[in-house]
């Protein structure tokens, strides 16, 4: 069966009982990864069972049907049986296409894969068989991440302001499993004080991929009207991923605080009224 987007991520937290074959593929390797624990884990209390669970590369194997064997294995210990296997490739197409004609109800094979095109045999046979399932890993856009982010930090009693989001999400849209390691640490970064926003300064300090310095010099050089710095700070900001819109509120963000503090400071120094 092909599983539709909106439906992969339950599939991947819940798989169906009936289901033989499971391909999880794509170019996202971290997603793929996490998807795959999640169904392994799943299918057998522990996933590093020696008794219950065979880890299989298809790469090494001198023939593919040492997987069905595996699969058709009885547990010593009972209950299910989970065959992994990693590389898959369009040569376990034809072996997984008998063994899918009466597959064993008390195991699951489990593959992943790369970057499968469409004409892919192995592809096409999970999409199209009813005891199969195919899960497709797509490289995440900022849009996608924008929304891990956001749900993410909320769930640690974090918010986070629009800029330092859209920052984040630019930065590292590509592998799943980097971004969720990168915002794991921009809440170790903060600290558990709930209800703390998260700030454009903040992303950059936490990852250390842009320049903090260069956003500091800009700042400075801003402020004391020096063109030339401020112009060479910029480009360094823009080049390192930062979106022109984040700078420009970054900025005023400051220049308001600093007018803030200045006139409170200024309040505070006249004289009372009698």
């Amino acid at each position: 069966m092909k599983v539709a987007f909106r439906d992969i991520k339950s599939f991947a937290l819940n798989p169906p009982q009936d289901v033989a074959v499971i391909l999880v593929y794509g170019p996202d390797y971290g997603l793929m990864k996490e998807r795959i624990e999640s169904i392994a884990k799943k299918t057998v209390p522990d996933i590093t069972d020696p008794f219950n669970v065979s880890d299989l590369d298809l790469d090494t194997l001198e023939n593919p049907s040492q997987i069905i064997d595996e699969a058709n294995t009885i547990s010593m210990m009972g209950g299910k049986r989970l065959v992994r296997v990693r590389s898959g490739m369009d040569k376990l197409t034809a072996t997984l296409k008998d063994y899918l004609k009466n597959p064993n109800q008390d195991a699951l094979i489990l593959i992943e894969a790369g970057a499968l095109s469409p004409r892919s045999s192995l592809r096409k046979l999970c999409e199209t068989n009813k005891k199969a399932a195919a899960l497709p890993c797509y490289v995440e856009d900022a849009r996608d991440l924008a929304g891990l982010i956001a749900s993410t930090l909320k769930g640690n009693h974090y918010t986070i302001d629009r800029d330092a989001q859209m920052w984040l999400a630019e930065n590292l849209s590509g592998d799943h499993q980097r971004a969720k390691s990168e915002i794991e640490k921009l809440i170790l970064y903060k600290g558990k004080e709930d209800g703390t926003q998260i700030t454009l300064r903040d992303a950059m300090h936490s990852s250390g991929q842009a320049g903090v310095r260069s956003m500091d010099d800009l700042v400075y050089a801003v402020g004391d009207r020096n063109t030339k710095d401020a112009l060479k700070n910029l480009d360094s900001l823009l080049q390192d991923g930062l979106p022109a819109v984040a700078l420009l509120r970054a900025l005023q963000t400051i220049f308001e605080n600093s007018y803030r503090c200045e006139a409170s400071s200024i309040q505070a120094r006249l004289p009372l009224k009698p």
